[in-house]
Protein backbone atom coordinates (compact mmCIF):
# COMPACT_ATOMS: atom_id res chain seq x y z
CA UNK A 1 0.00 0.00 0.00
CA UNK A 2 1.48 3.22 -1.03
CA UNK A 3 1.56 6.65 1.54
CA UNK A 4 0.57 9.87 1.10
CA UNK A 5 2.00 12.18 3.91
CA UNK A 6 0.10 15.96 3.75
CA UNK A 7 3.22 17.55 5.62
CA UNK A 8 2.46 21.74 6.73
CA UNK A 9 6.42 22.49 7.00
CA UNK A 10 5.29 25.72 9.12
CA UNK A 11 6.67 28.92 8.40
CA UNK A 12 10.23 27.76 6.58
CA UNK A 13 12.47 28.10 8.84
CA UNK A 14 14.15 24.32 10.09
CA UNK A 15 13.37 25.22 14.07
CA UNK A 16 10.06 25.40 13.61
CA UNK A 17 9.40 22.45 11.91
CA UNK A 18 7.82 19.51 13.69
CA UNK A 19 10.16 16.48 14.18
CA UNK A 20 7.36 14.60 12.60
CA UNK A 21 7.18 16.88 9.58
CA UNK A 22 10.97 16.60 9.09
CA UNK A 23 10.76 12.64 9.49
CA UNK A 24 7.86 12.44 6.75
CA UNK A 25 9.91 13.78 4.22
CA UNK A 26 12.79 11.89 5.12
CA UNK A 27 10.53 9.26 4.56
CA UNK A 28 9.21 9.62 1.70
CA UNK A 29 10.76 8.90 -1.61
CA UNK A 30 8.89 11.40 -3.94
CA UNK A 31 7.89 15.19 -2.62
CA UNK A 32 5.65 17.10 -4.68
CA UNK A 33 5.21 20.89 -3.92
CA UNK A 34 4.61 24.69 -5.25
CA UNK A 35 8.12 25.43 -6.36
CA UNK A 36 8.96 28.11 -3.71
CA UNK A 37 8.14 25.49 -0.71
CA UNK A 38 10.18 23.14 -2.36
CA UNK A 39 12.90 25.80 -2.55
CA UNK A 40 12.16 26.55 1.32
CA UNK A 41 12.65 22.63 2.55
CA UNK A 42 15.54 22.48 0.00
CA UNK A 43 18.07 21.32 2.58
CA UNK A 44 16.05 17.71 3.21
CA UNK A 45 15.44 16.62 0.08
CA UNK A 46 19.25 15.50 -1.12
CA UNK A 47 18.18 12.34 -2.58
CA UNK A 48 14.22 12.74 -3.39
CA UNK A 49 12.80 13.24 -6.30
CA UNK A 50 10.93 16.18 -6.83
CA UNK A 51 7.72 17.54 -8.39
CA UNK A 52 7.21 20.71 -8.05
CA UNK A 53 4.73 23.01 -10.38
CA UNK A 54 3.90 27.07 -10.17
CA UNK A 55 1.08 28.88 -8.76
CA UNK A 56 -2.46 27.61 -9.44
CA UNK A 57 -1.22 23.84 -10.51
CA UNK A 58 -2.83 22.63 -6.93
CA UNK A 59 -5.06 20.14 -8.65
CA UNK A 60 -2.36 18.69 -10.96
CA UNK A 61 -0.08 18.23 -7.74
CA UNK A 62 -2.95 16.07 -5.66
CA UNK A 63 -3.57 14.29 -8.81
CA UNK A 64 0.14 13.35 -9.34
CA UNK A 65 0.68 12.65 -5.59
CA UNK A 66 -2.89 10.36 -5.53
CA UNK A 67 -1.35 8.35 -8.89
CA UNK A 68 2.13 7.85 -7.75
CA UNK A 69 0.64 6.69 -4.03
CA UNK A 70 -1.20 4.15 -6.45
CA UNK A 71 1.72 2.65 -7.59
CA UNK A 72 2.80 2.11 -4.52
CA UNK A 73 5.30 5.00 -3.30
CA UNK A 74 5.43 7.09 -0.31
CA UNK A 75 4.67 10.45 -1.54
CA UNK A 76 4.65 13.89 0.73
CA UNK A 77 2.85 16.70 -0.46
CA UNK A 78 4.12 19.78 1.40
CA UNK A 79 2.14 23.07 2.41
CA UNK A 80 3.76 25.70 3.95
CA UNK A 81 2.47 26.94 6.98
CA UNK A 82 -0.69 24.31 8.21
CA UNK A 83 -1.46 21.85 5.56
CA UNK A 84 -5.27 22.10 6.48
CA UNK A 85 -5.35 25.53 6.28
CA UNK A 86 -5.65 26.70 3.02
CA UNK A 87 -3.01 24.02 2.14
CA UNK A 88 -3.23 21.08 0.33
CA UNK A 89 -4.95 18.56 2.54
CA UNK A 90 -8.58 19.17 1.30
CA UNK A 91 -7.94 18.66 -2.63
CA UNK A 92 -6.03 15.54 -1.86
CA UNK A 93 -9.09 14.43 0.51
CA UNK A 94 -11.19 15.57 -2.66
CA UNK A 95 -8.94 13.91 -5.62
CA UNK A 96 -9.08 10.55 -3.68
CA UNK A 97 -12.96 10.71 -3.05
CA UNK A 98 -13.86 11.39 -6.18
CA UNK A 99 -12.07 7.95 -7.10
CA UNK A 100 -14.22 6.26 -4.81
CA UNK A 101 -11.43 5.89 -1.60
CA UNK A 102 -12.51 5.76 1.30
CA UNK A 103 -10.97 5.33 4.97
CA UNK A 104 -8.52 1.95 4.80
CA UNK A 105 -8.35 1.69 0.87
CA UNK A 106 -4.91 2.64 -0.61
CA UNK A 107 -3.70 4.68 -0.27
CA UNK A 108 -3.02 5.87 3.41
CA UNK A 109 -3.05 9.00 4.27
CA UNK A 110 -1.69 10.86 7.19
CA UNK A 111 -1.82 14.73 7.68
CA UNK A 112 0.83 15.62 9.26
CA UNK A 113 0.21 19.22 11.02
CA UNK A 114 2.19 22.45 11.37
CA UNK A 115 2.28 25.88 12.19
CA UNK A 116 -0.20 27.86 10.95
CA UNK A 117 0.67 31.29 9.04
CA UNK A 118 -1.77 33.13 11.68
CA UNK A 119 0.17 31.75 14.50
CA UNK A 120 3.87 32.28 13.19
CA UNK A 121 2.84 36.42 12.13
CA UNK A 122 0.60 36.36 15.26
CA UNK A 123 4.10 36.20 17.48
CA UNK A 124 6.21 38.43 16.02
CA UNK A 125 3.23 41.16 16.28
CA UNK A 126 2.70 40.27 20.55
CA UNK A 127 -0.55 38.18 20.87
CA UNK A 128 -3.47 40.02 18.82
CA UNK A 129 -5.36 36.33 18.39
CA UNK A 130 -5.67 36.09 22.16
CA UNK A 131 -9.44 36.42 21.62
CA UNK A 132 -12.19 34.89 19.08
CA UNK A 133 -10.77 35.60 15.37
CA UNK A 134 -11.81 34.65 11.74
CA UNK A 135 -9.61 34.06 8.90
CA UNK A 136 -10.61 35.33 5.67
CA UNK A 137 -8.83 34.36 2.16
CA UNK A 138 -8.87 37.52 0.05
CA UNK A 139 -8.50 35.72 -3.08
CA UNK A 140 -11.76 35.29 -5.34
CA UNK A 141 -10.26 32.72 -7.56
CA UNK A 142 -12.12 30.00 -6.30
CA UNK A 143 -14.54 32.01 -4.36
CA UNK A 144 -16.75 34.85 -5.50
CA UNK A 145 -16.02 38.21 -4.47
CA UNK A 146 -19.77 38.81 -2.70
CA UNK A 147 -19.44 35.70 -0.94
CA UNK A 148 -15.54 36.86 0.84
CA UNK A 149 -17.36 40.73 1.37
CA UNK A 150 -20.24 39.39 2.77
CA UNK A 151 -17.76 37.26 6.03
CA UNK A 152 -15.87 40.47 6.03
CA UNK A 153 -19.31 42.26 7.09
CA UNK A 154 -20.05 39.17 9.77
CA UNK A 155 -16.49 39.34 10.98
CA UNK A 156 -16.35 43.32 11.69
CA UNK A 157 -20.28 43.34 13.00
CA UNK A 158 -19.28 40.00 15.10
CA UNK A 159 -15.99 42.46 16.75
CA UNK A 160 -13.71 39.70 15.91
CA UNK A 161 -10.06 40.14 15.25
CA UNK A 162 -9.50 39.00 11.82
CA UNK A 163 -6.66 37.39 9.97
CA UNK A 164 -6.03 38.34 5.64
CA UNK A 165 -4.82 35.54 3.87
CA UNK A 166 -3.93 36.57 0.22
CA UNK A 167 -4.94 40.24 0.37
CA UNK A 168 -2.90 41.44 -2.77
CA UNK A 169 -1.91 40.48 -5.78
CA UNK A 170 -0.34 42.11 -9.11
CA UNK A 171 -3.83 42.28 -10.94
CA UNK A 172 -6.23 41.64 -7.66
CA UNK A 173 -6.13 45.24 -6.20
CA UNK A 174 -9.47 46.32 -5.18
CA UNK A 175 -10.46 43.40 -2.57
CA UNK A 176 -8.02 44.40 0.13
CA UNK A 177 -9.37 48.09 -0.71
CA UNK A 178 -13.59 46.78 0.17
CA UNK A 179 -12.48 45.33 3.23
CA UNK A 180 -10.72 47.95 4.39
CA UNK A 181 -13.81 50.26 3.85
CA UNK A 182 -16.10 47.65 5.57
CA UNK A 183 -14.34 47.06 8.45
CA UNK A 184 -14.26 50.89 8.97
CA UNK A 185 -17.66 50.76 9.51
CA UNK A 186 -17.12 48.60 12.77
CA UNK A 187 -14.40 50.00 14.53
CA UNK A 188 -11.98 52.34 15.17
CA UNK A 189 -9.71 53.98 12.65
CA UNK A 190 -6.89 53.83 14.78
CA UNK A 191 -7.48 50.19 15.37
CA UNK A 192 -3.98 47.91 15.31
CA UNK A 193 -2.87 46.58 12.64
CA UNK A 194 0.29 44.05 11.23
CA UNK A 195 1.45 43.60 8.35
CA UNK A 196 3.72 40.45 7.96
CA UNK A 197 5.62 39.02 5.35
CA UNK A 198 7.66 36.02 5.26
CA UNK A 199 7.68 35.25 9.05
CA UNK A 200 11.16 33.69 10.15
CA UNK A 201 12.38 33.50 6.51
CA UNK A 202 15.18 35.68 5.13
CA UNK A 203 13.22 38.14 3.61
CA UNK A 204 10.82 38.70 6.90
CA UNK A 205 9.30 42.65 6.96
CA UNK A 206 6.86 42.93 10.14
CA UNK A 207 5.04 46.46 9.79
CA UNK A 208 2.23 47.46 12.93
CA UNK A 209 0.31 50.65 11.37
CA UNK A 210 -3.61 51.10 11.94
CA UNK A 211 -6.51 50.35 9.80
CA UNK A 212 -6.31 54.02 8.06
CA UNK A 213 -2.90 53.56 7.12
CA UNK A 214 -2.74 50.32 6.29
CA UNK A 215 -3.01 50.91 2.58
CA UNK A 216 -0.28 53.15 2.76
CA UNK A 217 2.15 50.12 3.53
CA UNK A 218 3.69 46.91 0.72
CA UNK A 219 0.52 44.22 1.13
CA UNK A 220 0.96 41.82 -1.25
CA UNK A 221 0.60 37.47 -1.90
CA UNK A 222 2.92 36.20 1.12
CA UNK A 223 1.38 39.16 3.59
CA UNK A 224 -0.41 38.08 6.83
CA UNK A 225 -2.64 40.91 7.51
CA UNK A 226 -3.91 40.70 11.11
CA UNK A 227 -6.81 43.40 11.96
CA UNK A 228 -7.41 43.83 15.82
CA UNK A 229 -11.02 44.14 17.38
CA UNK A 230 -12.55 46.93 19.52
CA UNK A 231 -10.02 46.10 22.74
CA UNK A 232 -6.87 45.61 20.49
CA UNK A 233 -4.09 47.45 21.83
CA UNK A 234 -0.79 48.69 20.44
CA UNK A 235 2.51 49.57 23.19
CA UNK A 236 6.23 50.18 21.77
CA UNK A 237 4.46 48.41 18.53
CA UNK A 238 3.64 45.22 20.26
CA UNK A 239 -0.06 44.37 19.60
CA UNK A 240 -1.71 42.72 22.49
CA UNK A 241 -5.80 41.36 22.57
CA UNK A 242 -6.67 40.92 25.65
CA UNK A 243 -8.53 37.71 26.73
CA UNK A 244 -10.66 39.38 29.49
CA UNK A 245 -8.75 38.34 32.27
CA UNK A 246 -8.40 42.02 34.01
CA UNK A 247 -11.97 41.50 34.15
CA UNK A 248 -11.88 38.97 36.82
CA UNK A 249 -8.61 39.98 38.47
CA UNK A 250 -6.19 42.50 39.42
CA UNK A 251 -3.40 41.66 37.17
CA UNK A 252 -0.32 43.49 39.13
CA UNK A 253 -0.91 41.61 42.47
CA UNK A 254 1.24 38.68 42.58
CA UNK A 255 0.05 35.23 42.80
CA UNK A 256 -2.40 34.48 39.64
CA UNK A 257 -5.35 32.95 40.09
CA UNK A 258 -5.10 32.04 43.92
CA UNK A 259 -4.16 35.71 44.89
CA UNK A 260 -5.33 37.79 42.58
CA UNK A 261 -8.48 39.93 43.34
CA UNK A 262 -11.25 38.73 41.06
CA UNK A 263 -13.36 40.72 39.46
CA UNK A 264 -17.56 41.47 38.61
CA UNK A 265 -18.66 39.85 35.30
CA UNK A 266 -19.16 43.01 33.36
CA UNK A 267 -22.36 43.40 30.75
CA UNK A 268 -20.21 43.14 28.13
CA UNK A 269 -17.82 40.12 26.96
CA UNK A 270 -15.25 42.64 25.64
CA UNK A 271 -14.77 44.48 28.27
CA UNK A 272 -12.17 45.24 30.85
CA UNK A 273 -12.33 46.58 34.08
CA UNK A 274 -10.83 49.76 36.04
CA UNK A 275 -11.34 52.08 39.24
CA UNK A 276 -11.31 55.67 38.84
CA UNK A 277 -12.61 58.24 40.79
CA UNK A 278 -14.54 60.75 39.30
CA UNK A 279 -15.46 64.48 39.43
CA UNK A 280 -19.25 65.04 38.55
CA UNK A 281 -18.81 68.69 38.26
CA UNK A 282 -15.76 68.47 36.32
CA UNK A 283 -17.38 65.56 34.09
CA UNK A 284 -13.79 63.18 33.88
CA UNK A 285 -10.73 62.18 35.92
CA UNK A 286 -7.63 64.01 36.48
CA UNK A 287 -5.94 61.01 34.34
CA UNK A 288 -7.55 60.79 31.17
CA UNK A 289 -11.87 60.76 29.54
CA UNK A 290 -13.84 58.26 31.68
CA UNK A 291 -16.71 56.84 29.91
CA UNK A 292 -15.55 53.54 28.32
CA UNK A 293 -13.99 50.43 29.82
CA UNK A 294 -13.91 51.86 33.05
CA UNK A 295 -15.43 51.28 36.46
CA UNK A 296 -16.86 54.76 37.33
CA UNK A 297 -17.50 55.77 41.58
CA UNK A 298 -19.31 58.72 41.53
CA UNK A 299 -18.64 60.91 44.61
CA UNK A 300 -20.79 59.97 48.06
CA UNK A 301 -23.50 61.83 48.11
CA UNK A 302 -25.79 62.53 51.50
CA UNK A 303 -28.01 59.83 50.58
CA UNK A 304 -25.41 57.24 50.66
CA UNK A 305 -22.38 55.66 48.82
CA UNK A 306 -23.15 56.06 45.16
CA UNK A 307 -21.62 54.05 41.99
CA UNK A 308 -22.13 53.21 38.27
CA UNK A 309 -20.31 50.72 36.22
CA UNK A 310 -19.88 51.30 32.88
CA UNK A 311 -18.09 49.11 29.97
CA UNK A 312 -17.38 49.51 26.19
CA UNK A 313 -15.23 48.42 23.54
CA UNK A 314 -11.96 50.62 24.28
CA UNK A 315 -8.63 51.52 24.01
CA UNK A 316 -7.94 53.75 26.83
CA UNK A 317 -6.29 51.52 29.00
CA UNK A 318 -3.72 51.13 27.21
CA UNK A 319 -2.75 54.42 26.60
CA UNK A 320 0.64 55.11 28.73
CA UNK A 321 1.41 58.84 28.31
CA UNK A 322 -0.78 61.76 27.97
CA UNK A 323 0.00 61.98 24.35
CA UNK A 324 -1.50 58.04 24.07
CA UNK A 325 -4.62 58.98 26.15
CA UNK A 326 -5.48 61.93 23.69
CA UNK A 327 -5.03 59.83 20.77
CA UNK A 328 -6.93 57.04 22.43
CA UNK A 329 -9.77 58.93 23.17
CA UNK A 330 -9.78 61.37 19.86
CA UNK A 331 -10.12 57.99 18.49
CA UNK A 332 -12.94 56.43 20.06
CA UNK A 333 -14.91 59.76 19.65
CA UNK A 334 -14.78 59.25 16.24
CA UNK A 335 -14.81 55.38 15.83
CA UNK A 336 -18.72 54.18 14.36
CA UNK A 337 -19.91 51.81 17.01
CA UNK A 338 -22.33 49.48 15.04
CA UNK A 339 -25.90 49.55 16.90
CA UNK A 340 -25.17 46.19 18.21
CA UNK A 341 -22.08 46.52 20.03
CA UNK A 342 -23.44 49.56 22.10
CA UNK A 343 -21.55 50.00 25.11
CA UNK A 344 -24.07 48.92 27.80
CA UNK A 345 -24.18 50.36 31.34
CA UNK A 346 -24.91 48.15 33.82
CA UNK A 347 -25.99 49.78 37.47
CA UNK A 348 -28.25 49.25 40.53
CA UNK A 349 -30.47 51.00 41.61
CA UNK A 350 -33.13 51.31 45.30
CA UNK A 351 -35.12 53.89 46.78
CA UNK A 352 -33.33 53.65 49.70
CA UNK A 353 -31.84 51.78 52.57
CA UNK A 354 -34.63 51.14 54.72
CA UNK A 355 -37.28 52.77 51.88
CA UNK A 356 -38.28 50.13 49.49
CA UNK A 357 -41.07 52.32 47.97
CA UNK A 358 -40.06 53.89 44.61
CA UNK A 359 -42.14 56.32 43.53
CA UNK A 360 -44.10 57.62 40.21
CA UNK A 361 -42.50 60.12 39.72
CA UNK A 362 -38.65 57.92 40.10
CA UNK A 363 -40.29 55.21 37.91
CA UNK A 364 -41.05 57.92 35.17
CA UNK A 365 -37.40 59.00 35.17
CA UNK A 366 -36.12 55.62 35.16
CA UNK A 367 -37.87 54.82 32.17
CA UNK A 368 -37.01 57.74 30.40
CA UNK A 369 -32.84 56.78 30.90
CA UNK A 370 -33.52 53.69 30.04
CA UNK A 371 -35.29 54.43 26.38
CA UNK A 372 -36.35 51.99 23.92
CA UNK A 373 -33.57 49.60 24.29
CA UNK A 374 -32.92 49.31 28.11
CA UNK A 375 -33.89 46.60 30.05
CA UNK A 376 -34.83 46.65 34.15
CA UNK A 377 -34.14 43.12 36.32
CA UNK A 378 -36.09 43.65 40.18
CA UNK A 379 -34.10 41.23 42.47
CA UNK A 380 -35.07 39.38 45.28
CA UNK A 381 -32.57 42.43 47.48
CA UNK A 382 -35.23 44.84 46.46
CA UNK A 383 -32.50 46.67 44.04
CA UNK A 384 -33.95 47.31 40.32
CA UNK A 385 -30.67 46.11 37.94
CA UNK A 386 -31.13 48.87 34.44
CA UNK A 387 -28.90 48.07 31.71
CA UNK A 388 -28.83 50.91 29.15
CA UNK A 389 -27.13 50.61 25.48
CA UNK A 390 -24.94 53.69 25.15
CA UNK A 391 -25.99 55.37 28.78
CA UNK A 392 -23.37 57.84 29.92
CA UNK A 393 -22.12 57.29 33.39
CA UNK A 394 -22.21 60.37 34.55
CA UNK A 395 -25.24 61.65 33.12
CA UNK A 396 -26.93 58.57 34.29
CA UNK A 397 -25.66 58.69 37.71
CA UNK A 398 -26.26 62.41 38.16
CA UNK A 399 -29.88 62.28 37.06
CA UNK A 400 -30.49 58.77 39.13
CA UNK A 401 -29.33 60.85 42.31
CA UNK A 402 -31.23 63.77 41.84
CA UNK A 403 -34.30 61.63 41.71
CA UNK A 404 -33.28 61.29 45.09
CA UNK A 405 -32.51 57.10 44.35
CA UNK A 406 -29.42 55.10 46.06
CA UNK A 407 -26.79 53.71 43.00
CA UNK A 408 -24.53 50.98 43.18
CA UNK A 409 -22.23 48.83 41.08
CA UNK A 410 -23.50 45.44 39.99
CA UNK A 411 -21.35 42.38 39.60
CA UNK A 412 -19.15 41.28 43.03
CA UNK A 413 -19.62 43.05 45.96
CA UNK A 414 -20.82 43.91 48.84
CA UNK A 415 -24.77 44.84 49.39
CA UNK A 416 -26.73 45.66 52.66
CA UNK A 417 -30.38 44.06 52.56
CA UNK A 418 -32.09 45.74 55.02
CA UNK A 419 -35.49 44.90 55.80
CA UNK A 420 -38.23 48.02 55.74
CA UNK A 421 -38.14 48.61 59.53
CA UNK A 422 -42.24 47.76 59.40
CA UNK A 423 -42.37 51.06 57.42
CA UNK A 424 -40.68 53.27 58.96
CA UNK A 425 -42.32 52.56 62.53
CA UNK A 426 -39.10 50.85 64.29
CA UNK A 427 -36.80 53.56 63.52
CA UNK A 428 -34.53 52.92 65.99
CA UNK A 429 -31.90 50.52 63.84
CA UNK A 430 -31.97 52.47 60.99
CA UNK A 431 -28.86 54.93 61.67
CA UNK A 432 -26.79 51.84 61.95
CA UNK A 433 -28.19 50.30 58.49
CA UNK A 434 -27.42 53.68 56.92
CA UNK A 435 -24.08 53.89 58.17
CA UNK A 436 -22.90 50.52 57.20
CA UNK A 437 -24.60 50.94 53.99
CA UNK A 438 -22.05 54.75 53.49
CA UNK A 439 -18.96 52.15 55.10
CA UNK A 440 -19.49 49.00 52.66
CA UNK A 441 -22.24 48.68 50.39
CA UNK A 442 -20.66 48.27 46.62
CA UNK A 443 -17.29 47.44 47.62
CA UNK A 444 -15.69 45.35 45.26
CA UNK A 445 -15.29 41.41 46.89
CA UNK A 446 -14.12 38.22 45.95
CA UNK A 447 -17.79 37.03 45.22
CA UNK A 448 -20.93 38.60 46.26
CA UNK A 449 -21.34 39.50 50.17
CA UNK A 450 -24.82 39.94 51.26
CA UNK A 451 -25.41 41.59 54.59
CA UNK A 452 -28.98 41.28 56.12
CA UNK A 453 -30.00 43.40 58.58
CA UNK A 454 -33.21 43.52 60.15
CA UNK A 455 -34.79 45.97 62.93
CA UNK A 456 -36.31 43.69 65.12
CA UNK A 457 -36.41 40.22 66.39
CA UNK A 458 -39.54 38.91 64.17
CA UNK A 459 -35.84 38.68 61.26
CA UNK A 460 -38.90 38.82 58.97
CA UNK A 461 -36.49 39.68 56.16
CA UNK A 462 -34.27 36.53 56.82
CA UNK A 463 -31.33 38.11 57.58
CA UNK A 464 -30.12 34.96 59.46
CA UNK A 465 -30.18 33.45 56.23
CA UNK A 466 -27.42 35.78 54.74
CA UNK A 467 -23.62 36.18 54.41
CA UNK A 468 -23.81 38.10 57.74
CA UNK A 469 -26.75 38.50 59.30
CA UNK A 470 -27.25 41.48 61.93
CA UNK A 471 -30.94 41.63 64.29
CA UNK A 472 -31.77 44.48 66.84
CA UNK A 473 -33.34 43.23 69.53
CA UNK A 474 -33.89 46.31 72.34
CA UNK A 475 -30.90 48.11 72.63
CA UNK A 476 -28.53 45.46 71.29
CA UNK A 477 -27.48 43.33 68.54
CA UNK A 478 -27.05 39.87 67.43
CA UNK A 479 -24.65 39.41 64.41
CA UNK A 480 -24.82 35.62 62.67
CA UNK A 481 -22.10 34.36 60.21
CA UNK A 482 -21.90 31.60 56.63
CA UNK A 483 -25.51 31.37 56.30
CA UNK A 484 -26.76 30.07 53.23
CA UNK A 485 -29.81 31.07 51.56
CA UNK A 486 -29.87 29.07 48.14
CA UNK A 487 -28.35 25.99 46.40
CA UNK A 488 -29.02 22.72 47.39
CA UNK A 489 -27.91 23.08 51.08
CA UNK A 490 -29.16 26.27 52.17
CA UNK A 491 -28.96 26.99 56.00
CA UNK A 492 -28.90 29.76 58.45
CA UNK A 493 -25.97 31.33 59.68
CA UNK A 494 -24.26 30.53 63.30
CA UNK A 495 -24.86 32.79 65.91
CA UNK A 496 -21.37 34.85 66.47
CA UNK A 497 -22.74 37.28 69.31
CA UNK A 498 -25.37 38.61 70.91
CA UNK A 499 -25.30 41.53 73.19
CA UNK A 500 -23.26 44.07 71.34
CA UNK A 501 -24.12 47.55 71.78
CA UNK A 502 -24.83 49.86 69.21
CA UNK A 503 -21.22 51.65 69.63
CA UNK A 504 -19.55 48.19 68.66
CA UNK A 505 -21.77 46.80 65.93
CA UNK A 506 -20.64 48.78 63.12
CA UNK A 507 -16.95 47.84 63.86
CA UNK A 508 -17.62 44.43 64.15
CA UNK A 509 -19.11 44.25 60.71
CA UNK A 510 -16.65 46.24 59.16
CA UNK A 511 -13.69 43.77 60.56
CA UNK A 512 -15.44 40.57 59.59
CA UNK A 513 -15.49 42.38 55.83
CA UNK A 514 -12.14 43.26 55.77
CA UNK A 515 -11.00 40.00 56.62
CA UNK A 516 -13.05 38.50 53.44
CA UNK A 517 -11.87 40.97 51.49
CA UNK A 518 -8.12 40.40 52.12
CA UNK A 519 -8.27 36.50 52.58
CA UNK A 520 -10.78 35.19 50.50
CA UNK A 521 -9.90 32.77 47.72
CA UNK A 522 -11.30 34.07 44.53
CA UNK A 523 -14.79 33.50 44.07
CA UNK A 524 -15.03 31.76 47.40
CA UNK A 525 -18.21 32.31 48.79
CA UNK A 526 -18.58 33.75 52.61
CA UNK A 527 -19.86 30.64 54.07
CA UNK A 528 -16.94 27.99 52.64
CA UNK A 529 -14.60 31.02 53.45
CA UNK A 530 -15.69 30.66 57.28
CA UNK A 531 -15.53 27.12 57.35
CA UNK A 532 -12.18 26.97 55.89
CA UNK A 533 -10.58 29.74 57.95
CA UNK A 534 -12.54 28.70 61.23
CA UNK A 535 -12.67 31.94 62.64
CA UNK A 536 -13.42 35.31 61.16
CA UNK A 537 -12.59 38.64 63.09
CA UNK A 538 -12.32 36.64 66.72
CA UNK A 539 -15.67 34.53 65.62
CA UNK A 540 -14.87 30.88 65.60
CA UNK A 541 -17.55 28.77 63.42
CA UNK A 542 -18.38 25.86 65.86
CA UNK A 543 -20.39 23.35 63.36
CA UNK A 544 -23.50 24.15 65.69
CA UNK A 545 -25.65 24.68 63.00
CA UNK A 546 -26.61 21.22 61.29
CA UNK A 547 -25.64 21.27 57.63
CA UNK A 548 -27.43 18.59 55.74
CA UNK A 549 -24.97 17.62 52.77
CA UNK A 550 -27.28 16.56 49.10
CA UNK A 551 -25.73 15.70 46.71
CA UNK A 552 -25.56 18.68 44.23
CA UNK A 553 -27.70 17.25 41.11
CA UNK A 554 -28.48 20.76 40.67
CA UNK A 555 -25.03 21.48 39.04
CA UNK A 556 -23.58 24.12 42.30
Amino acid sequence: MGKIFVVGFGPGAYEHMTERARVSIEQSEMVIGYKTYVDIVSGLLTDKQIVRTGMTEEVSRAQEAVKQAKAGRTVAVISSGESGIYGMAGLVYEVLIEQGWKPGDDPEIEVVPGVPALASCASLLGAPLMHDFVSISLSDLLTPWEVIAKRVEAAGMGDFVVVLYNPRSGRRTRQIVETQKILLKYRSPKTPVGLVKSAFRQAQNVVVTTLEEMLNHEIGMLTTVIIGNSTTFNYHDLIVTPRGYQRKYTLSREGGRLEGQPRGVQPSPWSLDATVPVDLEAGADSNGPVGTDSRVAVPMQANGAAFATASAPSRLSAATTEEDRAASSDAMATAPIHPNFLPVLEIAVSPGVANKQFTPTQLTGIAELLGEHGTITYTPSHEMILKIPGGDPHLVSQRLLDMGLLISPTGLKAQIVACDFCDGEKTEAIPYAEELHQLLHGQEMPNELKIGFNGCAMACYGAVMEDIGVVYRRGFFEVYLGGKRGGCSPHPGQKVAEGVSPEELVGIVQRIVEEYQANAHPKERFHKFMKRQGEVAGFRWDGSVPVKTVEPVCGE
